[in-house]
Order: structure tokens, then sequence, then C-alpha cells
């Protein structure tokens, strides 16, 4: 993976300011007029709030303390100062409304932009690149990263109005007096001091909070993806202790964070109040030799209490910054990605199965030289004629799957090519593929809604093509007997069906697109040999009229029979390729794969043994 050169890495030394400021005018930038009309709510707030000194500092000199000397007033000054300080509050109260909505309405919309521009870099990245990347990490990122990233935009608004406030407040102060005013801005060096001390100390703790958050989701989604083995072998107490120290060095890692924030937010609370307590002393002082008057010292430490608005609202921002940095890069990591694969722009005539052809094809997985077992391929050569049934037969770790997915370019060969119609699948449209070409894996996934979703995905199928597919699967006689039939709900991950049911309602889902070429991936294992193969000749019978192409990755003798020619692998190559008899008569590997159950089982009756043990041996 790369990152863009934009990317603010937390590693750098770069300063996390920086590194926050290069996020912030990313968002600025995206949403200029949102932004804008959120910092006008703002400004108009921060002048409403300088007005609000100068009515004070106003209504001190003119009513009250002439009503404190006189002790009566008229109904004209109380007036006069109601319609004052109603005005300004009703100024006040429209900026705040316009800030809070427009700096919420940017959050939300930069955070819902980035969960999309992250959800379409999943579907756009290969199969190898998500292989190596745990689920848990993944679904942090679309997330609690894109949330952290963005978290800054709440406040951002109400720190860039400030700054209107901040100057001119601070002009007001020196016009007033200068000595209070240099008083008063002695607290701005503190401030500064503190949040560099805080931010040097935050960004480490955020940064590893940000990527404990992702090891617990990835414990979590690997435990309850894996409840079935967890259950039946006694495991809970394993995963619930395994659970329980990713979480418990997140909590530490919070924890310390919540700490330094704890310490961070009371210091920048502090730091403007005692600023106004220093400015009231020398107020005192200043008063009593004459050199202002009380409405004078009322108006500066009113505006000095205005200016811990803008000191608290920049401490909210520095305390996001670290966090959101962090964020930001995670974030950034999946969309600088790289792995994404090419298209050209060529289509495929229509008409009926496709010509498929591996030349050459190479493939090796990212780990092979970690791990000696790792299956790849070298110099396969294959060629299936539209209309035909070949077979994929070989021992494990041969690699038949991962030629299947060669042939559905889910990952793409290191060397070679590979073909459809003639063509190279790189050059072929974006999406021509998956038109075209139907994959059924061994190992399928129901998802939690009706029979109808499940097969149709949200595409416009009629009812009666849906049911034409689940024929052809042999999964209409269970799907008509559930209680809703095509709108009932199966539940997450398909918990209310068998094994051999969700297969077949996967296999449904591949027919009803009409696929020209349909690769099987032992995707009916779990049904048993009858069926299995009543659902090929169905295939065979069902889809004459296309002609569709067939490869089916087989190991039942029953259905490699069925197949108009098979191709065996062995030690990732195509050793021979052929009809069953033919290879059965000139491949000894082959023969010794295909009989080794009937073998084995012969074996058995023989001598009364265990028929598992002799099949382990005869493979």
């Amino acid at each position: 993976m790369s990152s863009s050169t934009a990317d603010p890495d937390p590693h750098s030394e770069i300063p996390v300011f920086r590194r926050g400021l290069r996020v912030l005018w990313v968002a600025m930038r995206t949403e200029p007029w949102v932004f804008a009309l959120a910092v006008l709510g703002s400004a108009v707030h921060a002048v409403t709030n300088v007005a609000s000194a100068h009515v004070l500092g106003y209504l001190t000199d003119t009513v009250i303390l002439p009503s404190l000397d006189s002790g009566a007033t008229t109904t004209a000054l109380l007036t006069t100062a109601a319609a004052l300080l109603l005005g300004v509050g009703v100024l006040k109260a429209l900026g705040i409304a316009a800030r809070r909505f427009y700096a919420g309405l940017h959050q939300y919309r930069m955070q819902a932009r980035y969960r999309r521009a992250v959800s379409r870099a999943y579907l756009r990245l290969p199969m190898s690149w998500h292989q190596r990347h745990p689920t848990g990490q993944l679904l942090s990122r679309a997330n609690a990263d894109v949330e952290a990233a963005w978290q800054p935009l709440a406040p951002l608004p109400l720190v860039v109005g400030s700054l209107c406030m901040l100057v001119v407040a601070g002009g007001a102060m020196l016009h007033t007096d200068l000595v209070l005013a240099l008083v008063a801005f002695v607290v701005f060096p503190a401030v500064a001091l503190v949040n560099v001390i805080f931010q040097r100390r935050l960004a480490p703790v955020a940064t590893r909070a940000q990527a404990l958050r992702a090891q617990v989701a990835g414990v979590a989604h690997e435990s309850f993806d894996g409840a079935l083995a967890v259950k039946t072998l006694g495991r809970e107490d394993t995963e619930t202790r395994r659970f329980a120290t990713q979480a418990h060095r997140l909590r530490d890692a919070q924890i310390r964070l919540g700490r330094l924030r704890g310490l961070f937010d009371p210091i920048m609370e502090a730091l403007p109040n005692l600023g106004v307590l220093a400015v009231l002393l020398v107020g005192m002082v200043r008063i009593s030799s004459g050199a202002i008057g009380p409405g004078d010292l009322v108006q500066v430490a009113y505006l000095f209490t205005l200016l811990a608005l803008p000191v608290r609202s920049l401490g909210f921002v520095l305390g996001d910054l670290p966090r959101s940095v962090v964020g930001w890069r995670r974030v950034r990591t999946v969309l600088d990605a790289d792995g994404e694969m090419d298209h050209g722009s060529r289509r495929l005539e229509p008409g009926g199965g496709l010509a498929v052809g591996a030349h050459g094809l190479g493939f090796d997985y990212p780990d092979t030289e970690r791990h000696a077992n790792a299956t790849t391929l070298h110099e396969v050569n294959l060629t299936v004629q539209p209309g035909r049934t070949t077979a994929l037969v070989g021992p494990t770790g041969s690699g038949k799957t991962t030629l299947t997915l060669l042939l559905a370019r889910l990952v793409d060969a290191d060397s070679g090519t590979v073909t459809l119609d003639g063509i190279d699948v790189r050059d072929l449209a974006h999406g021509e593929i998956a038109r075209t070409t139907a994959l059924v894996p061994q190992t399928t996934f129901v998802f939690d809604g009706t029979v109808r979703h499940n097969v149709t995905l949200g595409e416009d199928h009629s009812d009666a093509l849906v049911w034409q597919a689940l024929r052809l699967a042999h999964a209409d006689s269970f799907v008509a007997a559930l209680p809703e039939g095509l709108d009932s709900h199966l539940g997450e991950r398909g918990t209310t069906l068998s094994g051999g049911q969700r297969q077949r309602l996967a296999l449904a889902r591949a027919l009803v697109r009409r696929p020209r070429l349909l690769i099987l991936d032992d995707a009916t294992s779990a049904v048993d040999p009858q069926v299995e193969a009543r659902i090929l000749a169905a295939l065979r019978e069902g889809m004459a009229g296309t002609q569709m192409t067939t490869v089916v990755v087989a190991s039942r003798r029953a259905t490699i029979e069925l197949a108009d020619d098979v191709a065996y692998l062995a030690g990732g190559t195509i050793e021979d390729h052929g009809t069953h008899a033919e290879l059965l008569a000139r491949s000894a590997g082959y023969r010794d794969l295909v009989t080794a159950y009937e073998r084995a089982a012969r074996r058995a009756r023989l001598d009364g043994d265990d028929p598992r043990r002799d099949q382990e041996a005869a493979r």
C-alpha cells in the first residue's frame, strides 16, 4: 500500500498541529459553502458578544451607577436597557443556531462522504488485498477512523468565528485601557505552552488507542464468525480471555487518554479565569488612581471573559487533532491502497457460452515465502470450448480454487493470461466479467434477508425467473416448504438452512443471472451425491438453450463422469487434460485419486476396518 503525499503521517517530524491543519483544510475545501455558513453564524455570535460588552459598559455608566446614586431610575432608561439586551441576545441566539446547525452538517457530510469512499475502495480492491487485512481492521477504518478524522469539524467554525471576536475584543480592550489589556494578554503565551506540551504527550497515546480499536473489532468479528467452532470445541473461556485481553489494553489506553484530557481541559478552563481575576485586581488599583472608571473595568473584564471562549474552543479542536490525524492516516491507507485492477474498454459479443482460455498462467500468494504450503500455480494451460463442461480434479492444495479465482478475475495472474472469447480479461471493460460470469464457491454466504433477496440481490428479476433458477438448483422444494416461500426470512448467515440448502440457494443466485460462464468451486459438496448428480444433469438440460460453459471443481466420481472433459491438476499445474476415460487409462495419479474412496470402502468391507482411516491412507 502507498500513501498520498498529502497524507499526514503521525510518525513524521511534522507537528501534529500542522498535520491537523492539512486535514481540516481538506474538509473546508470539500464543503466550502457549508463551512462558510457555519463561520458566518459564528462571526455573528462573536460580534454580538463584543457588542454585549459595550452594552454592559454603557448601561453600567448610564443606568446602574446613576440609579445607585439617586436611588431611582426612569421607565425610559429601563426600556432602553431591556431593548438593547434583548436585541443583542436575539442576534446571539441566531448566530449560535446557524453555527451549530451548519457545523454539524459539515461534520456529518464529511463522515458520510468518506465512509462511502472507503466502501468504494473496498469494492474496487482485489481479493488479494482483502486477504492481507483482517475484517475487524477494515470495519474500523470505515467506522471509528472516519469518525475520528472529522471529529474537530464541529467546534472548528466556533474557533474561526472566535478569532474574529478575539481581534475585535482585543482592539476594544486596548482602546479602553492599555494596562488592563496587557495584563489580559499574558494568558495567551501560557495557553500556547500548555497546548504544545499536551499535543506531544497525547499524539502517541491517541495513535495506540486507534490501533487497539481495530484489534478489538478484529477479535470480536473473528469470534462471532467462528461461533460454531468456539461452541462445539468448548473454547468459550479461551475466546473470552482473548477478547478481554485486547479490551483491557484498549481500556487502559482510553483511560490514559482520558487522564491527559482530564488534565488538559481544567488547565485550559482555569487560565482564562485566572486572567479575569488578575484584570479585576489591577482594575481596582486603576480605578482607585482615577485612571479608569467602573464602566471601563466592567467592559474590559467582560471582554476578557469573552476571550475565554476562543481559548476553550481552540482547546476543543486541539484536543481532537491527534485522533483526527491518526484517523485520517488510517483512512488514507485504504483510499490510496495499491492493487487496483486495471480495466480496458472491450466488450464481449453477445451469444452463447464463453470460450475460456488459460495460457501460461503463474500465480504466487503473497505469503508463499513464509509458508511453504501456500498454493501456487505455474505454466497452467487450459482451453474450455463454449457450451462444454470441464471438471477440475486434483488433490488438496493442487491449485483448483486458485485457478477458479483467476478465471473469474477475482485476482490477476503474476504471469500468463486468461481469455474469454479470445479477449484478455485485463482488456475487458469494468463489470463485463461480472455480467457474463458467475462463481459459486464451496463456502457460501447467505444474507440476513428473504429468499427472494438472497437470490436476486436487489436486481430486477421476476418471481418466475427466481423459481426457475431454484428448480435448476433443486432448491425449489425446500423453499416452497418455508412458511412464506420467497418472502421467508432466513436469518443471519442463513442459520435456518442446512449447509446443502445454502449451497443450492447460492447456485440459484448465480443461475438467475443466466451466466455465459458458470464456475462451481466444489459448490455442491454439502449435498448428497444423488442430489448433486441431479443438479448437474438439470444444469445441462435446463441451460442447453444458452450453451452455457461450465467449469466445476469436482471430487466425486459421479460428478466427474458428467463432465465433457477433465483437467487433472497436481503440484500447481495441469498434468493432463482429456476425458474421464482417457485419464483413467493413462494417468496413474488421476486414477489413484478418483478411485481412492472406492478402494478404501472395498478394503473396509473385506477387513472390517474403519473406512475413514483407509481413505486417508489411500489419499
